[in-house]
């Protein structure tokens, strides 16, 4: 009986430290309309992170046709970190890149988000709503263009969605760190 005191005594404590959960049966979902967005990055990473590895799956169809890129031998492709050779690879893995540009459009409109130097991002300048608008467009024309593999339609996608990305690019990036997003 003594053997057992220690355990009991920090399994009691553990659990008394463990915020109380719910059953899951008896917990009610979330509501979407109380659903909060929430930034969990300013706009330097959510680029580098989300939006410029998803433009370079889209960019490479240009010139290489993804319908010929094939798994790595010896490579599991659940564990692949290329996109085109992953087991959504090929042009679904195109396909799957320019929805991310997509819907990407979205995270640039929560409210909260800065940029990398602390400014906010300038979601009440009008030039931010077409631009953001312009990015959502070129995802999607660049998803058709994945769905057809068709490399002459993917050639004009990604000149679109170049063209959006310079648009918001030479308005806010292409200034001193300081001043951007003013």
């Amino acid at each position: 009986m003594r053997k057992m005191t220690l355990p009991v005594i920090l399994i009691t404590i553990l659990d008394l430290s463990l915020p109380a959960q719910t059953d899951s049966k008896g917990a009610a979902p979330p509501n979407p309309a109380t659903a909060t967005m929430q930034v969990q990055t300013d706009l330097n990473r959510l680029m580098r992170g989300v939006l410029y590895p998803a433009s370079n799956v889209v960019f490479s169809a240009q010139n290489d046709n993804p319908g010929n890129v094939k798994p790595v031998p010896g490579q599991d492709p659940s564990m692949a970190t290329d996109p085109l050779t992953s087991t959504f690879g090929g042009w679904q893995a195109v396909e799957n890149a320019a929805l991310a540009l997509t819907e990407s459009a979205n995270l640039l409109l929560i409210p909260g988000r800065t940029c990398s130097n602390g400014v906010p991002v300038p979601m009440n300048n009008p030039d931010w709503s077409k631009f953001v608008q312009q990015l959502r467009d070129a995802g999607m024309k660049a998803y058709q263009a994945a769905q057809s593999k068709d490399q002459d339609k993917m050639v004009d996608a990604a000149d679109t969605l170049s063209a959006s990305c310079a648009s918001c690019h030479r308005k806010w990036r292409e200034k001193q760190r300081a001043d951007r997003c003013k």
